[in-house]
Protein backbone atom coordinates (compact mmCIF):
# COMPACT_ATOMS: atom_id res chain seq x y z
CA UNK A 1 0.00 0.00 0.00
CA UNK A 2 1.20 3.45 -0.48
CA UNK A 3 1.67 5.41 2.22
CA UNK A 4 -0.13 8.87 2.34
CA UNK A 5 1.98 11.83 4.02
CA UNK A 6 -0.52 14.55 5.57
CA UNK A 7 -0.36 17.30 7.35
CA UNK A 8 -3.12 19.23 9.71
CA UNK A 9 -3.25 22.43 10.30
CA UNK A 10 -6.05 24.16 12.82
CA UNK A 11 -5.65 27.16 15.65
CA UNK A 12 -7.30 24.35 18.19
CA UNK A 13 -4.67 22.25 19.64
CA UNK A 14 -7.48 19.76 20.78
CA UNK A 15 -9.32 19.72 17.96
CA UNK A 16 -5.88 18.85 15.66
CA UNK A 17 -4.79 15.81 18.18
CA UNK A 18 -8.75 14.75 17.71
CA UNK A 19 -7.94 14.47 14.16
CA UNK A 20 -4.28 13.14 14.51
CA UNK A 21 -6.00 10.28 16.93
CA UNK A 22 -9.07 9.10 14.25
CA UNK A 23 -6.34 8.86 11.87
CA UNK A 24 -4.18 7.11 13.92
CA UNK A 25 -5.86 3.55 13.00
CA UNK A 26 -5.49 4.21 9.19
CA UNK A 27 -1.78 2.30 8.80
CA UNK A 28 -1.43 4.19 5.51
CA UNK A 29 -2.01 7.25 6.69
CA UNK A 30 1.18 9.01 8.44
CA UNK A 31 1.63 12.09 10.03
CA UNK A 32 4.15 14.36 9.24
CA UNK A 33 3.06 17.97 9.91
CA UNK A 34 1.40 19.77 12.35
CA UNK A 35 0.58 23.38 12.56
CA UNK A 36 -1.32 26.17 14.01
CA UNK A 37 -1.65 29.26 11.31
CA UNK A 38 -1.77 29.74 7.86
CA UNK A 39 2.22 31.22 8.07
CA UNK A 40 3.57 27.94 10.05
CA UNK A 41 1.85 25.60 6.82
CA UNK A 42 3.65 27.92 4.44
CA UNK A 43 6.93 28.00 6.28
CA UNK A 44 6.98 23.88 7.25
CA UNK A 45 5.68 22.70 3.60
CA UNK A 46 9.09 22.96 1.81
CA UNK A 47 10.67 20.46 4.43
CA UNK A 48 7.72 18.49 5.66
CA UNK A 49 6.75 17.92 1.32
CA UNK A 50 2.89 16.31 2.59
CA UNK A 51 0.78 14.76 -0.26
CA UNK A 52 -2.52 16.16 2.06
CA UNK A 53 -3.00 19.10 4.15
CA UNK A 54 -6.43 19.28 6.39
CA UNK A 55 -6.79 22.88 6.97
CA UNK A 56 -9.04 24.65 9.41
CA UNK A 57 -10.36 28.74 7.46
CA UNK A 58 -10.30 30.81 11.13
CA UNK A 59 -6.08 30.68 11.52
CA UNK A 60 -4.59 33.46 13.38
CA UNK A 61 -1.82 35.50 11.24
CA UNK A 62 -3.00 33.62 8.01
CA UNK A 63 -6.12 32.35 7.59
CA UNK A 64 -7.15 29.35 5.39
CA UNK A 65 -7.97 31.66 2.52
CA UNK A 66 -5.03 33.30 2.09
CA UNK A 67 -3.00 30.31 3.07
CA UNK A 68 -4.46 28.28 0.10
CA UNK A 69 -3.64 31.15 -2.47
CA UNK A 70 -0.25 31.10 -1.19
CA UNK A 71 0.41 27.62 -1.88
CA UNK A 72 -1.27 27.40 -4.81
CA UNK A 73 1.21 30.12 -6.13
CA UNK A 74 3.52 27.63 -6.44
CA UNK A 75 2.45 24.43 -6.00
CA UNK A 76 -0.67 22.67 -7.67
CA UNK A 77 -0.02 19.00 -6.85
CA UNK A 78 -0.84 19.22 -3.04
CA UNK A 79 -4.18 18.18 -2.29
CA UNK A 80 -5.98 20.35 0.36
CA UNK A 81 -8.93 19.11 2.21
CA UNK A 82 -10.82 22.05 4.36
CA UNK A 83 -12.17 21.14 7.35
CA UNK A 84 -14.67 23.85 8.71
CA UNK A 85 -17.60 24.26 11.35
CA UNK A 86 -19.32 26.35 8.85
CA UNK A 87 -21.67 24.68 6.13
CA UNK A 88 -21.42 28.56 3.80
CA UNK A 89 -22.52 27.40 0.77
CA UNK A 90 -21.17 30.88 -0.48
CA UNK A 91 -17.48 29.81 0.56
CA UNK A 92 -17.72 26.35 -1.15
CA UNK A 93 -17.45 27.42 -4.62
CA UNK A 94 -14.92 30.47 -3.72
CA UNK A 95 -12.63 27.61 -1.96
CA UNK A 96 -12.67 25.21 -4.40
CA UNK A 97 -12.10 27.82 -7.22
CA UNK A 98 -9.26 29.02 -5.28
CA UNK A 99 -6.92 25.97 -5.27
CA UNK A 100 -8.91 23.49 -2.38
CA UNK A 101 -10.18 19.83 -3.17
CA UNK A 102 -12.60 19.47 -1.00
CA UNK A 103 -14.91 21.36 1.89
CA UNK A 104 -16.08 19.01 5.04
CA UNK A 105 -18.18 20.61 7.98
CA UNK A 106 -16.50 19.29 10.74
CA UNK A 107 -19.21 17.33 11.86
CA UNK A 108 -18.81 14.51 9.40
CA UNK A 109 -18.28 10.94 10.55
CA UNK A 110 -14.69 9.63 11.30
CA UNK A 111 -15.18 7.06 8.37
CA UNK A 112 -16.44 10.15 5.99
CA UNK A 113 -13.12 11.89 6.71
CA UNK A 114 -11.11 8.90 5.39
CA UNK A 115 -12.85 8.46 2.85
CA UNK A 116 -12.59 12.21 1.10
CA UNK A 117 -8.47 11.56 2.37
CA UNK A 118 -8.00 8.68 0.39
CA UNK A 119 -10.48 9.88 -2.55
CA UNK A 120 -8.67 13.49 -2.71
CA UNK A 121 -5.22 11.69 -2.85
CA UNK A 122 -6.49 9.02 -6.12
CA UNK A 123 -8.89 11.43 -8.13
CA UNK A 124 -7.98 15.08 -6.87
CA UNK A 125 -10.97 15.98 -5.16
CA UNK A 126 -14.24 14.59 -2.89
CA UNK A 127 -17.42 16.19 -2.64
CA UNK A 128 -19.51 15.43 0.14
CA UNK A 129 -23.55 15.71 0.37
CA UNK A 130 -23.23 19.26 1.49
CA UNK A 131 -20.56 19.96 -1.56
CA UNK A 132 -23.40 18.12 -4.38
CA UNK A 133 -26.11 20.00 -2.34
CA UNK A 134 -24.73 23.29 -3.04
CA UNK A 135 -23.70 22.65 -6.82
CA UNK A 136 -27.43 21.27 -7.43
CA UNK A 137 -28.92 23.68 -5.67
CA UNK A 138 -27.16 26.22 -7.85
CA UNK A 139 -28.02 24.31 -11.38
CA UNK A 140 -31.44 23.67 -10.00
CA UNK A 141 -32.14 27.30 -9.31
CA UNK A 142 -30.27 28.76 -12.19
CA UNK A 143 -28.52 31.18 -9.33
CA UNK A 144 -26.31 34.01 -11.64
CA UNK A 145 -22.56 33.44 -10.80
CA UNK A 146 -19.72 35.70 -12.07
CA UNK A 147 -18.02 33.22 -13.93
CA UNK A 148 -14.17 32.91 -12.35
CA UNK A 149 -12.54 30.81 -14.78
CA UNK A 150 -12.10 31.12 -18.50
CA UNK A 151 -14.08 30.64 -21.17
CA UNK A 152 -12.17 28.52 -22.87
CA UNK A 153 -12.98 26.99 -26.19
CA UNK A 154 -12.58 23.10 -25.50
CA UNK A 155 -12.34 20.58 -28.51
CA UNK A 156 -14.01 17.18 -28.77
CA UNK A 157 -11.51 15.46 -27.79
CA UNK A 158 -10.84 17.58 -24.81
CA UNK A 159 -14.61 17.44 -23.62
CA UNK A 160 -14.37 13.48 -23.80
CA UNK A 161 -11.52 13.78 -21.36
CA UNK A 162 -13.18 16.81 -19.33
CA UNK A 163 -15.99 14.33 -19.07
CA UNK A 164 -14.05 11.22 -17.21
CA UNK A 165 -12.31 13.45 -15.59
CA UNK A 166 -15.55 14.40 -13.95
CA UNK A 167 -16.37 10.82 -13.93
CA UNK A 168 -13.70 10.23 -11.62
CA UNK A 169 -11.51 8.06 -14.05
CA UNK A 170 -7.98 7.77 -13.28
CA UNK A 171 -5.64 8.41 -16.31
CA UNK A 172 -5.02 4.67 -16.97
CA UNK A 173 -8.89 4.05 -17.26
CA UNK A 174 -9.36 6.90 -19.53
CA UNK A 175 -6.57 5.60 -21.89
CA UNK A 176 -8.18 2.60 -22.25
CA UNK A 177 -11.54 3.78 -22.68
CA UNK A 178 -10.85 6.53 -25.57
CA UNK A 179 -7.70 4.41 -26.96
CA UNK A 180 -4.73 7.14 -26.62
CA UNK A 181 -1.64 6.26 -24.53
CA UNK A 182 -1.93 8.03 -20.97
CA UNK A 183 1.02 10.23 -21.80
CA UNK A 184 -1.39 12.04 -24.33
CA UNK A 185 -4.17 11.69 -21.96
CA UNK A 186 -1.79 13.70 -19.41
CA UNK A 187 -0.87 16.44 -22.05
CA UNK A 188 -4.91 16.61 -22.35
CA UNK A 189 -5.54 17.27 -19.12
CA UNK A 190 -2.91 19.30 -18.68
CA UNK A 191 -3.92 21.69 -21.83
CA UNK A 192 -7.84 21.44 -19.61
CA UNK A 193 -5.83 22.72 -16.88
CA UNK A 194 -4.49 25.81 -19.25
CA UNK A 195 -7.26 26.37 -21.08
CA UNK A 196 -9.51 26.49 -17.91
CA UNK A 197 -7.25 28.13 -15.85
CA UNK A 198 -8.31 25.41 -12.85
CA UNK A 199 -5.96 24.50 -10.07
CA UNK A 200 -7.20 21.31 -10.11
CA UNK A 201 -9.56 18.00 -11.03
CA UNK A 202 -12.10 19.82 -8.48
CA UNK A 203 -12.21 23.34 -10.30
CA UNK A 204 -12.27 21.29 -13.80
CA UNK A 205 -15.56 20.15 -12.44
CA UNK A 206 -16.96 22.83 -11.32
CA UNK A 207 -16.40 24.37 -14.61
CA UNK A 208 -17.85 21.70 -16.26
CA UNK A 209 -21.02 22.28 -13.52
CA UNK A 210 -21.28 25.53 -14.27
CA UNK A 211 -21.19 25.52 -18.33
CA UNK A 212 -23.73 22.82 -18.33
CA UNK A 213 -21.36 20.98 -20.22
CA UNK A 214 -22.61 16.95 -19.43
CA UNK A 215 -26.38 18.14 -18.79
Amino acid sequence: MTEIHYAIADKHTLFRKGIISILADSPQLKLVMEAANGKEVLENLPKYKPDILLMGLHMPEMDGIETIKEIRKTDNDLKIIILTMYDDEGRVIHLMESGANSYLVKDISPEELKTAIFSVYETGYYFSDFMNKTLLKKIVQKVPVKPLFNDAELTNRELEVLKLLCGEKTTNEISELIYLSPRSVEGIRAKLFEKIHANNIAGLVIYAVRHGLFN
